[in-house]
Protein backbone atom coordinates (compact mmCIF):
# COMPACT_ATOMS: atom_id res chain seq x y z
CA UNK A 1 0.00 0.00 0.00
CA UNK A 2 1.77 3.65 -1.03
CA UNK A 3 1.71 5.61 1.88
CA UNK A 4 1.14 9.40 2.28
CA UNK A 5 4.18 11.88 2.17
CA UNK A 6 3.84 14.29 5.38
CA UNK A 7 6.25 17.40 4.73
CA UNK A 8 8.69 18.81 7.92
CA UNK A 9 8.80 22.51 8.07
CA UNK A 10 11.35 23.47 10.36
CA UNK A 11 10.47 27.27 12.24
CA UNK A 12 13.63 26.64 14.25
CA UNK A 13 15.62 29.95 12.50
CA UNK A 14 12.78 32.27 13.10
CA UNK A 15 9.88 30.73 15.78
CA UNK A 16 12.92 29.05 17.74
CA UNK A 17 14.81 32.17 17.83
CA UNK A 18 12.39 33.98 19.70
CA UNK A 19 12.97 31.76 22.46
CA UNK A 20 13.77 34.07 25.87
CA UNK A 21 17.96 34.40 25.89
CA UNK A 22 18.01 32.41 22.36
CA UNK A 23 20.31 34.55 19.37
CA UNK A 24 21.73 32.89 17.08
CA UNK A 25 24.46 34.35 15.13
CA UNK A 26 25.06 34.15 11.49
CA UNK A 27 27.91 30.85 11.53
CA UNK A 28 24.97 29.44 14.30
CA UNK A 29 22.11 29.83 11.16
CA UNK A 30 24.13 28.54 8.31
CA UNK A 31 25.05 25.13 10.63
CA UNK A 32 21.57 24.67 11.70
CA UNK A 33 20.54 24.49 8.38
CA UNK A 34 23.02 22.48 7.25
CA UNK A 35 22.14 19.90 9.82
CA UNK A 36 18.26 20.13 8.93
CA UNK A 37 19.15 19.82 5.22
CA UNK A 38 20.53 16.76 6.45
CA UNK A 39 18.18 15.38 8.07
CA UNK A 40 15.78 15.51 5.63
CA UNK A 41 13.95 18.32 6.71
CA UNK A 42 11.57 19.43 3.39
CA UNK A 43 10.97 23.58 4.35
CA UNK A 44 13.66 25.54 6.96
CA UNK A 45 12.32 28.84 7.57
CA UNK A 46 15.52 31.36 7.95
CA UNK A 47 13.84 34.22 9.73
CA UNK A 48 12.28 38.01 8.79
CA UNK A 49 14.70 39.59 6.40
CA UNK A 50 15.16 42.95 7.74
CA UNK A 51 13.96 41.97 11.36
CA UNK A 52 17.88 42.56 12.47
CA UNK A 53 21.08 42.52 11.15
CA UNK A 54 21.72 38.65 11.59
CA UNK A 55 19.19 37.83 9.83
CA UNK A 56 19.45 40.07 6.85
CA UNK A 57 23.20 39.02 6.57
CA UNK A 58 21.60 35.46 6.30
CA UNK A 59 19.51 36.15 3.42
CA UNK A 60 22.37 38.16 1.71
CA UNK A 61 24.41 34.87 2.31
CA UNK A 62 21.88 32.01 1.87
CA UNK A 63 22.71 28.20 2.81
CA UNK A 64 23.34 25.91 0.42
CA UNK A 65 20.79 23.25 0.48
CA UNK A 66 20.45 20.08 -1.21
CA UNK A 67 17.20 18.95 -0.42
CA UNK A 68 15.41 21.49 1.58
CA UNK A 69 13.47 24.54 0.43
CA UNK A 70 14.71 27.73 1.97
CA UNK A 71 12.37 30.59 2.50
CA UNK A 72 11.65 33.90 4.11
CA UNK A 73 9.17 34.74 6.76
CA UNK A 74 6.72 37.86 6.59
CA UNK A 75 3.59 39.36 7.33
CA UNK A 76 0.84 39.99 4.58
CA UNK A 77 0.53 43.76 3.15
CA UNK A 78 -0.45 46.42 5.68
CA UNK A 79 -3.99 48.33 5.45
CA UNK A 80 -3.69 51.44 2.58
CA UNK A 81 -0.92 49.70 0.57
CA UNK A 82 -0.82 47.59 -2.38
CA UNK A 83 0.94 44.78 -2.33
CA UNK A 84 3.01 45.64 -5.03
CA UNK A 85 4.21 48.66 -3.30
CA UNK A 86 4.00 47.62 1.18
CA UNK A 87 8.31 48.02 1.80
CA UNK A 88 7.36 45.84 4.38
CA UNK A 89 6.65 42.96 2.19
CA UNK A 90 8.81 44.40 -0.89
CA UNK A 91 11.69 43.27 2.01
CA UNK A 92 10.75 39.57 2.17
CA UNK A 93 10.24 39.24 -1.39
CA UNK A 94 13.81 41.11 -2.30
CA UNK A 95 15.28 38.01 -0.23
CA UNK A 96 14.89 36.11 -2.93
CA UNK A 97 13.84 32.86 -1.41
CA UNK A 98 12.18 30.03 -3.78
CA UNK A 99 8.92 30.13 -0.92
CA UNK A 100 7.72 32.61 1.38
CA UNK A 101 5.75 32.27 4.52
CA UNK A 102 3.36 35.11 5.01
CA UNK A 103 1.60 35.34 8.78
CA UNK A 104 -1.74 37.31 8.30
CA UNK A 105 -4.76 37.09 10.84
CA UNK A 106 -7.63 34.54 10.79
CA UNK A 107 -9.43 35.71 14.09
CA UNK A 108 -12.44 38.49 13.88
CA UNK A 109 -11.28 39.77 17.23
CA UNK A 110 -7.93 40.34 16.18
CA UNK A 111 -8.51 41.82 12.74
CA UNK A 112 -10.72 44.18 14.28
CA UNK A 113 -9.34 45.03 17.12
CA UNK A 114 -5.23 44.66 16.31
CA UNK A 115 -4.77 45.65 12.66
CA UNK A 116 -7.96 48.29 13.42
CA UNK A 117 -9.56 47.44 9.62
CA UNK A 118 -12.42 45.82 8.48
CA UNK A 119 -13.00 41.88 7.84
CA UNK A 120 -12.89 42.95 3.96
CA UNK A 121 -9.75 44.14 4.17
CA UNK A 122 -8.13 41.47 5.90
CA UNK A 123 -9.30 39.21 3.63
CA UNK A 124 -8.25 41.30 0.54
CA UNK A 125 -4.98 41.82 1.88
CA UNK A 126 -4.53 38.21 2.16
CA UNK A 127 -5.26 37.41 -0.98
CA UNK A 128 -3.03 40.76 -2.82
CA UNK A 129 0.05 39.86 -0.60
CA UNK A 130 -0.15 35.59 -2.01
CA UNK A 131 -1.30 36.84 -5.19
CA UNK A 132 1.78 39.01 -5.53
CA UNK A 133 3.81 36.09 -4.37
CA UNK A 134 2.76 33.51 -7.11
CA UNK A 135 3.13 36.66 -9.86
CA UNK A 136 6.62 36.20 -9.13
CA UNK A 137 7.29 32.67 -9.22
CA UNK A 138 7.55 31.98 -5.49
CA UNK A 139 5.97 29.53 -3.91
CA UNK A 140 3.32 31.44 -1.11
CA UNK A 141 2.47 29.60 2.36
CA UNK A 142 0.07 31.13 4.57
CA UNK A 143 0.09 30.86 8.10
CA UNK A 144 -3.79 31.51 9.68
CA UNK A 145 -2.67 32.96 12.85
CA UNK A 146 -4.96 32.32 15.89
CA UNK A 147 -6.65 30.07 13.34
CA UNK A 148 -8.47 28.15 16.41
CA UNK A 149 -9.17 30.38 18.40
CA UNK A 150 -10.86 32.20 15.93
CA UNK A 151 -12.63 29.02 14.47
CA UNK A 152 -14.08 28.99 17.67
CA UNK A 153 -15.56 33.13 17.33
CA UNK A 154 -16.56 32.61 13.88
CA UNK A 155 -15.83 29.65 11.66
CA UNK A 156 -16.84 31.08 8.53
CA UNK A 157 -14.58 34.23 8.86
CA UNK A 158 -11.81 31.94 9.60
CA UNK A 159 -12.41 29.58 7.17
CA UNK A 160 -12.69 32.61 4.61
CA UNK A 161 -9.19 33.34 5.41
CA UNK A 162 -8.29 30.38 4.19
CA UNK A 163 -10.13 30.15 0.96
CA UNK A 164 -8.67 33.62 0.26
CA UNK A 165 -4.60 32.47 0.42
CA UNK A 166 -5.97 28.91 -1.41
CA UNK A 167 -7.37 30.90 -4.08
CA UNK A 168 -5.02 33.46 -4.80
CA UNK A 169 -2.81 30.26 -5.09
CA UNK A 170 -0.94 29.36 -1.85
CA UNK A 171 0.41 26.10 -1.70
CA UNK A 172 -0.04 25.43 1.88
CA UNK A 173 -2.50 26.93 4.49
CA UNK A 174 -1.40 26.68 8.21
CA UNK A 175 -3.31 26.36 11.09
CA UNK A 176 -1.71 27.99 13.89
CA UNK A 177 -2.86 27.13 17.43
CA UNK A 178 -0.81 30.79 18.19
CA UNK A 179 -1.74 31.13 22.35
CA UNK A 180 -0.89 27.53 22.76
CA UNK A 181 -4.11 26.72 24.41
CA UNK A 182 -6.26 24.66 22.18
CA UNK A 183 -6.27 20.68 23.40
CA UNK A 184 -5.15 17.74 21.30
CA UNK A 185 -9.05 16.86 20.92
CA UNK A 186 -10.48 20.09 19.82
CA UNK A 187 -7.73 20.70 17.26
CA UNK A 188 -7.90 17.35 15.45
CA UNK A 189 -11.99 18.03 15.75
CA UNK A 190 -11.47 21.46 14.20
CA UNK A 191 -8.97 20.62 11.29
CA UNK A 192 -11.59 17.41 10.56
CA UNK A 193 -14.23 20.39 10.29
CA UNK A 194 -11.61 22.27 8.15
CA UNK A 195 -10.93 19.17 5.84
CA UNK A 196 -14.91 19.14 5.29
CA UNK A 197 -15.47 22.38 4.36
CA UNK A 198 -13.24 22.17 1.01
CA UNK A 199 -9.56 22.73 2.45
CA UNK A 200 -7.65 20.32 1.12
CA UNK A 201 -5.33 17.51 3.68
CA UNK A 202 -2.57 17.94 1.05
CA UNK A 203 -2.63 21.58 1.29
CA UNK A 204 -3.38 22.17 5.05
CA UNK A 205 -0.14 22.53 7.45
CA UNK A 206 -0.40 22.34 11.37
CA UNK A 207 1.58 24.89 13.83
CA UNK A 208 1.26 24.38 17.33
CA UNK A 209 2.60 25.71 20.88
CA UNK A 210 3.57 23.98 24.19
CA UNK A 211 1.60 26.14 26.35
CA UNK A 212 -0.31 23.10 27.70
CA UNK A 213 2.51 20.59 27.25
CA UNK A 214 0.31 19.29 24.54
CA UNK A 215 2.06 20.97 21.19
CA UNK A 216 3.30 17.47 20.09
CA UNK A 217 -0.03 15.55 20.92
CA UNK A 218 -1.95 18.75 19.18
CA UNK A 219 0.38 18.06 16.08
CA UNK A 220 -0.78 14.41 15.83
CA UNK A 221 -3.80 15.01 16.13
CA UNK A 222 -3.94 17.50 12.93
CA UNK A 223 -2.39 14.53 11.39
CA UNK A 224 -4.86 11.87 12.38
CA UNK A 225 -7.41 14.52 10.84
CA UNK A 226 -5.51 15.16 7.51
CA UNK A 227 -3.25 17.68 7.92
CA UNK A 228 -0.18 17.26 5.80
CA UNK A 229 2.73 19.79 6.34
CA UNK A 230 4.29 19.96 10.04
CA UNK A 231 5.80 22.52 11.82
CA UNK A 232 8.11 22.88 14.21
CA UNK A 233 11.47 23.03 16.05
CA UNK A 234 14.33 21.30 16.96
CA UNK A 235 14.07 20.71 20.69
CA UNK A 236 10.78 22.48 21.11
CA UNK A 237 12.73 26.15 21.08
CA UNK A 238 10.23 29.07 21.01
CA UNK A 239 8.52 31.65 22.12
CA UNK A 240 7.04 31.61 25.62
CA UNK A 241 6.55 27.24 26.42
CA UNK A 242 7.99 26.58 22.74
CA UNK A 243 6.93 24.73 19.26
CA UNK A 244 5.71 21.35 18.58
CA UNK A 245 9.22 19.44 19.27
CA UNK A 246 10.42 17.89 15.86
CA UNK A 247 13.07 15.91 17.37
CA UNK A 248 9.95 14.08 18.99
CA UNK A 249 7.67 14.38 16.29
CA UNK A 250 10.17 12.32 13.97
CA UNK A 251 10.71 9.61 14.95
CA UNK A 252 7.19 9.54 16.08
CA UNK A 253 6.16 9.48 12.44
CA UNK A 254 8.83 6.52 11.59
CA UNK A 255 8.64 4.33 13.88
CA UNK A 256 5.34 4.12 15.71
CA UNK A 257 2.18 3.06 14.57
CA UNK A 258 -0.19 3.86 12.46
CA UNK A 259 2.30 6.49 11.20
CA UNK A 260 5.11 4.19 10.35
CA UNK A 261 2.48 2.44 7.83
CA UNK A 262 0.60 5.08 6.27
CA UNK A 263 3.08 7.78 5.66
CA UNK A 264 6.47 8.60 4.87
CA UNK A 265 9.06 11.70 5.13
CA UNK A 266 12.35 12.96 3.33
CA UNK A 267 13.98 11.62 6.63
CA UNK A 268 16.04 8.70 6.04
CA UNK A 269 17.06 6.20 8.13
CA UNK A 270 20.52 7.89 8.61
CA UNK A 271 18.82 10.90 9.15
CA UNK A 272 16.86 9.50 11.60
CA UNK A 273 19.45 7.95 13.25
CA UNK A 274 20.93 11.41 13.51
CA UNK A 275 18.73 12.41 15.57
CA UNK A 276 20.12 12.40 18.98
CA UNK A 277 22.99 14.10 17.68
CA UNK A 278 21.34 17.11 15.94
CA UNK A 279 19.57 17.36 19.36
CA UNK A 280 22.54 17.46 21.21
CA UNK A 281 24.60 20.02 19.11
CA UNK A 282 21.65 22.57 19.52
CA UNK A 283 21.81 22.48 23.01
CA UNK A 284 25.57 23.14 22.68
CA UNK A 285 24.96 25.67 20.29
CA UNK A 286 22.86 27.54 23.01
CA UNK A 287 25.36 26.29 25.87
CA UNK A 288 22.79 24.61 27.33
CA UNK A 289 22.82 21.11 28.88
CA UNK A 290 20.91 18.21 27.42
CA UNK A 291 17.53 17.25 28.80
CA UNK A 292 17.92 13.82 29.96
CA UNK A 293 14.91 12.78 29.93
CA UNK A 294 14.36 14.15 26.89
CA UNK A 295 11.98 11.49 24.57
CA UNK A 296 14.34 9.72 22.17
CA UNK A 297 17.36 11.49 22.71
CA UNK A 298 17.86 12.52 26.26
CA UNK A 299 21.00 10.36 28.02
CA UNK A 300 18.45 8.79 30.05
CA UNK A 301 15.70 7.53 27.21
CA UNK A 302 16.99 4.21 27.65
CA UNK A 303 18.31 3.73 30.86
CA UNK A 304 17.24 1.11 32.35
CA UNK A 305 18.15 0.54 36.29
CA UNK A 306 15.78 -1.64 38.29
CA UNK A 307 17.09 -4.90 38.62
CA UNK A 308 13.90 -6.71 37.19
CA UNK A 309 13.79 -4.42 34.34
CA UNK A 310 17.56 -5.89 33.49
CA UNK A 311 17.04 -9.19 33.52
CA UNK A 312 14.66 -8.66 31.61
CA UNK A 313 16.68 -7.03 29.00
CA UNK A 314 19.26 -9.92 28.43
CA UNK A 315 16.96 -11.94 27.45
CA UNK A 316 15.03 -9.50 24.88
CA UNK A 317 15.61 -5.34 25.20
CA UNK A 318 12.33 -4.90 23.82
CA UNK A 319 10.88 -6.01 26.95
CA UNK A 320 11.39 -2.48 28.01
CA UNK A 321 12.21 -0.59 25.23
CA UNK A 322 9.54 0.89 22.64
CA UNK A 323 11.94 1.09 20.12
CA UNK A 324 15.72 0.33 19.47
CA UNK A 325 17.49 3.15 20.90
CA UNK A 326 20.08 3.05 17.75
CA UNK A 327 17.17 3.78 15.53
CA UNK A 328 17.98 7.71 16.38
CA UNK A 329 21.54 7.54 17.54
CA UNK A 330 21.28 6.99 21.04
CA UNK A 331 22.29 3.89 23.69
CA UNK A 332 21.10 1.84 25.91
CA UNK A 333 22.20 2.61 29.74
CA UNK A 334 22.19 0.37 32.21
CA UNK A 335 23.35 1.78 35.28
CA UNK A 336 25.07 0.87 37.90
CA UNK A 337 24.16 1.80 41.62
CA UNK A 338 23.31 0.05 45.43
CA UNK A 339 20.08 -0.80 44.10
CA UNK A 340 21.88 -2.95 40.99
CA UNK A 341 21.87 -6.78 41.03
CA UNK A 342 24.16 -8.92 38.74
CA UNK A 343 21.66 -8.57 35.89
CA UNK A 344 22.32 -4.90 35.65
CA UNK A 345 25.96 -5.72 36.12
CA UNK A 346 26.81 -8.28 33.51
CA UNK A 347 24.84 -6.25 31.02
CA UNK A 348 26.90 -3.35 31.55
CA UNK A 349 29.86 -5.03 31.94
CA UNK A 350 28.78 -6.32 28.25
CA UNK A 351 27.99 -3.21 26.59
CA UNK A 352 31.35 -2.06 27.79
CA UNK A 353 33.05 -5.78 25.71
CA UNK A 354 33.68 -6.92 28.82
CA UNK A 355 33.03 -10.55 29.48
CA UNK A 356 32.07 -12.14 32.77
CA UNK A 357 30.83 -15.61 33.29
CA UNK A 358 27.71 -15.81 35.38
CA UNK A 359 28.67 -17.62 38.83
CA UNK A 360 33.00 -15.43 38.20
CA UNK A 361 33.41 -14.27 41.94
CA UNK A 362 34.69 -10.90 40.23
CA UNK A 363 30.75 -10.02 39.43
CA UNK A 364 30.16 -10.39 43.21
CA UNK A 365 33.77 -8.50 44.27
CA UNK A 366 33.13 -5.13 41.36
CA UNK A 367 29.08 -5.17 43.30
CA UNK A 368 30.20 -5.26 46.69
CA UNK A 369 32.79 -2.54 45.42
CA UNK A 370 30.36 -0.29 43.72
CA UNK A 371 27.84 -0.24 46.62
CA UNK A 372 30.79 0.33 49.52
CA UNK A 373 31.84 3.36 47.10
CA UNK A 374 28.00 4.19 46.92
CA UNK A 375 27.83 4.47 50.94
CA UNK A 376 30.92 6.69 50.84
CA UNK A 377 29.57 9.27 48.06
CA UNK A 378 30.32 7.82 45.36
CA UNK A 379 27.06 7.74 42.38
CA UNK A 380 27.48 5.34 39.64
CA UNK A 381 23.74 5.78 38.18
CA UNK A 382 24.68 8.63 36.49
CA UNK A 383 28.55 8.60 36.07
CA UNK A 384 28.74 5.19 33.30
CA UNK A 385 32.48 5.79 32.34
CA UNK A 386 33.57 5.84 35.93
CA UNK A 387 31.49 2.83 36.31
CA UNK A 388 33.42 1.07 33.35
CA UNK A 389 37.21 2.33 34.26
CA UNK A 390 36.19 0.65 37.51
CA UNK A 391 35.54 -2.60 36.61
CA UNK A 392 38.06 -2.46 34.47
CA UNK A 393 40.15 -1.69 37.13
CA UNK A 394 38.75 -4.67 39.15
CA UNK A 395 39.34 -7.00 36.29
CA UNK A 396 42.69 -6.16 35.38
CA UNK A 397 41.99 -4.53 31.82
CA UNK A 398 42.74 -0.78 32.36
CA UNK A 399 45.77 0.33 30.40
CA UNK A 400 47.62 2.99 32.47
CA UNK A 401 48.20 5.97 29.85
CA UNK A 402 50.01 8.20 32.15
CA UNK A 403 50.57 8.54 36.31
CA UNK A 404 49.96 12.04 37.96
CA UNK A 405 52.95 13.14 40.68
CA UNK A 406 50.86 16.08 41.78
CA UNK A 407 49.04 19.05 40.63
CA UNK A 408 48.45 22.13 42.79
CA UNK A 409 45.84 25.11 42.14
CA UNK A 410 46.37 28.68 43.57
CA UNK A 411 43.26 31.37 43.55
CA UNK A 412 43.99 34.78 43.46
CA UNK A 413 41.93 37.91 43.69
CA UNK A 414 43.32 41.24 42.27
CA UNK A 415 42.83 44.20 40.56
CA UNK A 416 43.02 44.51 36.84
CA UNK A 417 44.21 47.34 34.42
CA UNK A 418 41.43 48.88 35.27
CA UNK A 419 41.05 48.73 38.85
CA UNK A 420 38.54 46.20 39.10
CA UNK A 421 38.84 43.28 40.95
CA UNK A 422 39.08 40.10 39.52
CA UNK A 423 39.35 36.69 40.70
CA UNK A 424 42.29 34.29 38.87
CA UNK A 425 42.87 30.78 39.49
CA UNK A 426 45.98 29.05 37.88
CA UNK A 427 46.88 25.34 37.87
CA UNK A 428 50.06 23.26 37.35
CA UNK A 429 49.30 19.20 36.87
CA UNK A 430 52.89 16.73 37.18
CA UNK A 431 52.45 14.10 35.61
CA UNK A 432 54.62 10.99 34.00
CA UNK A 433 53.86 9.50 30.91
CA UNK A 434 56.08 6.64 29.73
CA UNK A 435 58.66 7.31 31.86
CA UNK A 436 59.03 11.33 30.61
CA UNK A 437 58.14 14.37 33.27
CA UNK A 438 55.64 16.52 31.71
CA UNK A 439 54.71 19.62 33.78
CA UNK A 440 51.50 21.82 32.56
CA UNK A 441 50.36 25.27 33.94
CA UNK A 442 46.93 26.86 32.90
CA UNK A 443 45.11 29.90 33.66
CA UNK A 444 41.46 29.68 34.46
CA UNK A 445 40.92 33.42 31.74
CA UNK A 446 39.56 33.03 28.52
CA UNK A 447 39.52 34.35 25.63
CA UNK A 448 37.31 37.09 26.59
CA UNK A 449 39.72 37.70 30.05
CA UNK A 450 36.67 36.07 32.06
CA UNK A 451 37.95 33.80 35.11
CA UNK A 452 36.15 30.43 34.67
CA UNK A 453 36.88 29.59 38.05
CA UNK A 454 39.75 26.76 39.12
CA UNK A 455 37.99 23.64 38.06
CA UNK A 456 38.37 25.08 34.36
CA UNK A 457 42.09 25.68 34.92
CA UNK A 458 42.78 22.08 35.94
CA UNK A 459 40.91 21.03 33.18
CA UNK A 460 42.83 22.56 30.84
CA UNK A 461 46.46 21.98 32.45
CA UNK A 462 45.38 18.31 32.63
CA UNK A 463 44.66 18.32 28.96
CA UNK A 464 47.48 20.80 27.74
CA UNK A 465 50.30 18.50 27.27
CA UNK A 466 49.87 14.71 26.94
CA UNK A 467 52.69 14.69 24.41
CA UNK A 468 51.76 11.07 22.32
CA UNK A 469 48.05 11.25 23.94
CA UNK A 470 47.60 14.64 22.95
CA UNK A 471 45.32 13.71 19.69
CA UNK A 472 43.07 11.84 21.72
CA UNK A 473 41.92 14.46 24.09
CA UNK A 474 41.94 17.87 21.50
CA UNK A 475 38.26 17.48 20.63
CA UNK A 476 37.27 16.66 24.12
CA UNK A 477 35.33 19.66 26.42
CA UNK A 478 33.21 19.92 29.19
CA UNK A 479 29.90 20.40 29.10
CA UNK A 480 28.67 20.29 32.73
CA UNK A 481 29.95 20.14 35.82
CA UNK A 482 27.29 18.94 39.28
CA UNK A 483 28.52 19.41 42.63
CA UNK A 484 26.77 17.60 45.64
CA UNK A 485 27.20 17.59 49.19
CA UNK A 486 26.51 14.26 50.28
CA UNK A 487 26.12 14.80 53.66
CA UNK A 488 25.78 18.27 55.32
CA UNK A 489 28.13 20.34 56.72
CA UNK A 490 31.34 22.81 56.48
CA UNK A 491 33.17 19.14 56.49
CA UNK A 492 30.97 16.92 54.33
CA UNK A 493 32.04 14.91 51.51
CA UNK A 494 31.24 16.69 48.19
CA UNK A 495 30.56 14.79 44.94
CA UNK A 496 31.28 15.92 41.89
CA UNK A 497 30.01 15.17 38.38
CA UNK A 498 31.32 15.65 34.70
CA UNK A 499 29.44 15.52 31.83
CA UNK A 500 32.48 15.63 28.37
CA UNK A 501 31.63 15.05 24.77
CA UNK A 502 33.96 14.88 21.88
CA UNK A 503 33.44 15.55 17.98
CA UNK A 504 31.94 12.64 17.19
CA UNK A 505 28.79 14.02 19.37
CA UNK A 506 30.01 11.20 22.35
CA UNK A 507 28.70 12.05 25.67
CA UNK A 508 30.46 10.53 28.88
CA UNK A 509 29.89 11.79 32.69
CA UNK A 510 32.24 10.87 35.63
CA UNK A 511 32.44 10.91 39.20
CA UNK A 512 34.92 12.20 42.16
CA UNK A 513 34.38 12.33 45.65
CA UNK A 514 36.33 13.88 48.62
CA UNK A 515 36.21 16.23 51.58
CA UNK A 516 37.77 18.80 49.12
CA UNK A 517 35.80 20.39 46.23
CA UNK A 518 39.01 20.52 43.85
CA UNK A 519 40.28 17.40 44.49
CA UNK A 520 36.74 15.73 43.52
CA UNK A 521 36.87 17.73 40.95
CA UNK A 522 40.24 16.84 39.53
CA UNK A 523 38.82 13.10 40.25
CA UNK A 524 36.86 13.06 38.16
CA UNK A 525 38.21 15.04 35.43
CA UNK A 526 41.02 12.39 35.53
CA UNK A 527 38.28 9.74 34.80
CA UNK A 528 36.81 11.60 32.06
CA UNK A 529 40.16 11.90 30.53
CA UNK A 530 40.77 7.80 31.00
CA UNK A 531 37.75 7.23 29.95
CA UNK A 532 38.14 9.46 26.09
CA UNK A 533 41.64 7.44 25.75
CA UNK A 534 40.16 3.71 26.35
CA UNK A 535 37.44 4.47 24.18
CA UNK A 536 39.16 5.69 21.13
CA UNK A 537 42.46 3.26 21.65
CA UNK A 538 45.20 5.59 22.87
CA UNK A 539 48.72 3.83 23.88
CA UNK A 540 49.20 2.59 26.77
CA UNK A 541 52.64 3.82 28.96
Amino acid sequence: MSKERLYLFDTTLRDGQQTQGVQFSLEEKHEIAAMLDGLGIDYIEGGWPGANPTDSEFFDAPPQLGHATFLAFGMTKRAGRSAANDEVLAGVVNAGTPAVCLVGKSHDFHVTTALGVSLEENLAAIADSVSHLVSLGREAIYDAEHFFDGYKANPDYALACLQAALEAGARWVVLCDTNGGTLPAEIGEITRAVIAAGVPGDRLGIHTHNDTGNAVAGTLAAIDAGARQIQGTLNGLGERCGNANLISLIPTLLLKEPYASRYETAVTPEGLASLTRASRMMDDILNRVPFRGAPYVGASAFAHKAGLHASAMLKDPSTYEHVDPSLVGNERVIPMSNQAGQSNLRRRLEEAGLVVEPGDPTLGRILDLVKAREAAGYSYDTAQASFELLARRELGQLPRFFTIDRYRVVVERRKNRFGETISLSEAVVVLFIGGEKRLSVSESLDETGSDRGPVNALSRALAKDLGPLQPFVEDMKLVDFKVRITNGGTEAVTRVIIDSEDSSGKHWSTVGVSANIVDASFEALLEAIQWKLLRDGAPAS
